[in-house]
Protein backbone atom coordinates (compact mmCIF):
# COMPACT_ATOMS: atom_id res chain seq x y z
CA UNK A 1 0.00 0.00 0.00
CA UNK A 2 1.15 3.55 -0.62
CA UNK A 3 -0.15 7.08 -0.81
CA UNK A 4 -2.56 8.61 1.73
CA UNK A 5 -3.80 5.13 2.61
CA UNK A 6 -0.40 4.19 4.06
CA UNK A 7 -1.13 2.92 7.54
CA UNK A 8 1.25 0.03 7.84
CA UNK A 9 3.57 0.11 10.80
CA UNK A 10 7.14 -0.53 9.67
CA UNK A 11 8.56 -3.83 10.87
CA UNK A 12 12.12 -2.60 11.39
CA UNK A 13 13.60 0.43 13.07
CA UNK A 14 15.55 3.10 11.22
CA UNK A 15 19.26 3.52 11.84
CA UNK A 16 19.90 4.75 15.41
CA UNK A 17 21.79 7.63 13.83
CA UNK A 18 18.47 9.11 12.60
CA UNK A 19 16.89 9.84 16.00
CA UNK A 20 20.22 11.11 17.35
CA UNK A 21 20.51 13.54 14.42
CA UNK A 22 16.88 14.63 14.83
CA UNK A 23 17.43 15.48 18.49
CA UNK A 24 20.74 17.26 17.81
CA UNK A 25 19.14 19.18 14.93
CA UNK A 26 16.11 20.15 16.97
CA UNK A 27 18.12 21.34 19.95
CA UNK A 28 20.74 23.27 17.97
CA UNK A 29 18.10 24.80 15.72
CA UNK A 30 16.26 26.13 18.74
CA UNK A 31 19.51 27.21 20.42
CA UNK A 32 20.55 29.08 17.28
CA UNK A 33 17.35 31.09 17.45
CA UNK A 34 18.50 32.47 20.80
CA UNK A 35 22.23 32.72 20.06
CA UNK A 36 23.85 35.94 21.33
CA UNK A 37 25.79 36.52 18.09
CA UNK A 38 25.43 35.93 14.36
CA UNK A 39 28.53 33.72 14.40
CA UNK A 40 27.13 31.41 17.09
CA UNK A 41 23.73 31.38 15.37
CA UNK A 42 25.39 30.40 12.08
CA UNK A 43 27.39 27.65 13.76
CA UNK A 44 24.37 26.22 15.58
CA UNK A 45 22.17 26.39 12.48
CA UNK A 46 24.92 24.93 10.29
CA UNK A 47 25.30 21.87 12.51
CA UNK A 48 21.53 21.67 13.02
CA UNK A 49 20.84 21.72 9.29
CA UNK A 50 23.48 19.12 8.54
CA UNK A 51 22.15 16.80 11.24
CA UNK A 52 18.59 17.14 9.93
CA UNK A 53 19.65 16.37 6.35
CA UNK A 54 21.44 13.22 7.55
CA UNK A 55 18.42 12.15 9.61
CA UNK A 56 16.00 12.76 6.75
CA UNK A 57 18.18 10.81 4.31
CA UNK A 58 18.29 7.84 6.67
CA UNK A 59 14.54 8.04 7.22
CA UNK A 60 13.85 8.29 3.49
CA UNK A 61 15.87 5.12 2.86
CA UNK A 62 14.14 3.35 5.75
CA UNK A 63 10.68 4.31 4.51
CA UNK A 64 11.50 3.18 0.98
CA UNK A 65 12.64 -0.17 2.38
CA UNK A 66 9.33 -0.42 4.25
CA UNK A 67 7.31 0.45 1.10
CA UNK A 68 6.12 3.76 2.57
CA UNK A 69 6.60 5.85 -0.57
CA UNK A 70 4.64 8.96 0.47
CA UNK A 71 6.51 9.25 3.75
CA UNK A 72 9.83 8.60 2.00
CA UNK A 73 8.96 11.31 -0.52
CA UNK A 74 8.22 13.63 2.40
CA UNK A 75 11.67 13.07 3.83
CA UNK A 76 13.23 13.69 0.40
CA UNK A 77 11.31 16.98 0.09
CA UNK A 78 12.41 17.80 3.64
CA UNK A 79 16.03 17.34 2.56
CA UNK A 80 15.52 19.80 -0.30
CA UNK A 81 13.98 22.36 2.04
CA UNK A 82 16.54 21.88 4.78
CA UNK A 83 19.35 22.24 2.27
CA UNK A 84 18.01 25.64 1.21
CA UNK A 85 17.73 26.77 4.83
CA UNK A 86 21.19 25.36 5.60
CA UNK A 87 22.74 27.30 2.72
CA UNK A 88 21.74 30.55 4.44
CA UNK A 89 23.08 29.65 7.90
CA UNK A 90 26.16 31.88 7.70
CA UNK A 91 24.38 34.74 5.92
CA UNK A 92 22.69 37.73 7.51
CA UNK A 93 19.05 37.12 8.38
CA UNK A 94 17.94 39.62 5.73
CA UNK A 95 20.14 38.16 2.97
CA UNK A 96 18.98 34.60 3.67
CA UNK A 97 15.27 35.48 3.73
CA UNK A 98 14.47 34.18 0.20
CA UNK A 99 16.34 30.93 0.88
CA UNK A 100 14.53 30.55 4.17
CA UNK A 101 11.13 31.17 2.56
CA UNK A 102 11.78 28.57 -0.14
CA UNK A 103 12.98 26.12 2.50
CA UNK A 104 9.96 26.82 4.69
CA UNK A 105 7.64 26.15 1.75
CA UNK A 106 9.35 22.81 1.16
CA UNK A 107 9.28 22.03 4.89
CA UNK A 108 5.52 22.63 4.80
CA UNK A 109 5.09 20.28 1.84
CA UNK A 110 7.31 17.66 3.47
CA UNK A 111 5.45 17.86 6.77
CA UNK A 112 2.17 17.24 4.93
CA UNK A 113 3.61 14.25 3.04
CA UNK A 114 4.95 12.77 6.28
CA UNK A 115 1.93 13.59 8.45
CA UNK A 116 -1.04 12.64 6.26
CA UNK A 117 -0.38 8.88 6.00
CA UNK A 118 -1.13 7.00 9.21
CA UNK A 119 2.50 5.98 9.77
CA UNK A 120 3.54 8.34 12.56
CA UNK A 121 1.68 8.38 15.88
CA UNK A 122 -1.34 10.69 15.82
CA UNK A 123 0.09 13.40 18.15
CA UNK A 124 3.19 13.63 15.93
CA UNK A 125 1.01 13.86 12.82
CA UNK A 126 -1.04 16.68 14.38
CA UNK A 127 2.11 18.60 15.36
CA UNK A 128 3.47 18.12 11.85
CA UNK A 129 0.24 19.42 10.36
CA UNK A 130 0.28 22.52 12.53
CA UNK A 131 3.95 23.17 11.73
CA UNK A 132 3.17 22.76 8.02
CA UNK A 133 0.45 25.41 8.21
CA UNK A 134 2.71 27.83 10.08
CA UNK A 135 5.61 27.39 7.66
CA UNK A 136 3.32 27.63 4.63
CA UNK A 137 1.91 30.91 5.99
CA UNK A 138 5.46 32.20 6.49
CA UNK A 139 6.59 31.24 2.99
CA UNK A 140 3.50 32.71 1.35
CA UNK A 141 4.04 36.02 3.14
CA UNK A 142 7.64 36.27 1.89
CA UNK A 143 6.65 35.18 -1.62
CA UNK A 144 3.99 37.94 -1.58
CA UNK A 145 6.66 40.54 -0.79
CA UNK A 146 6.53 40.86 2.99
CA UNK A 147 9.92 41.40 4.57
CA UNK A 148 10.38 38.54 7.04
CA UNK A 149 13.50 36.83 8.34
CA UNK A 150 13.89 33.44 9.96
CA UNK A 151 13.54 35.15 13.36
CA UNK A 152 10.58 37.44 12.64
CA UNK A 153 7.73 37.36 15.12
CA UNK A 154 5.12 36.06 15.33
CA UNK A 155 5.96 33.90 12.30
CA UNK A 156 8.11 32.04 11.75
CA UNK A 157 9.53 32.40 15.27
CA UNK A 158 6.58 30.76 17.01
CA UNK A 159 6.48 27.92 14.49
CA UNK A 160 9.79 26.59 15.80
CA UNK A 161 8.53 25.07 19.07
CA UNK A 162 5.89 23.10 17.12
CA UNK A 163 8.53 22.07 14.57
CA UNK A 164 10.96 20.99 17.31
CA UNK A 165 8.23 18.90 18.96
CA UNK A 166 7.56 17.30 15.57
CA UNK A 167 11.25 16.45 15.19
CA UNK A 168 11.27 14.96 18.70
CA UNK A 169 8.17 12.98 17.69
CA UNK A 170 9.95 11.59 14.65
CA UNK A 171 12.88 10.61 16.88
CA UNK A 172 10.47 8.90 19.28
CA UNK A 173 8.85 7.06 16.33
CA UNK A 174 12.30 5.77 15.35
CA UNK A 175 12.68 4.19 18.78
CA UNK A 176 9.19 2.69 19.21
CA UNK A 177 9.32 -1.12 19.25
CA UNK A 178 7.90 -2.59 16.04
CA UNK A 179 5.67 -5.67 15.77
CA UNK A 180 7.72 -8.85 15.98
CA UNK A 181 10.63 -7.21 17.82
Amino acid sequence: MHGPAEKEVPTGRPSPIAPACLVVGALLGLAGSFAPSAALRGLAWGIDGTALVVAAALLAVHCLQQNLQSVAAGFLVFIAGQTLVLSGSAMSLEASSPLFAAGAALWAAALVLISVPGVMPLPVRILGGVAALLFAATALQVFAGRSLTSLSEPLPFFAYPVFVLTLFGWAWWCLIPRPGQ
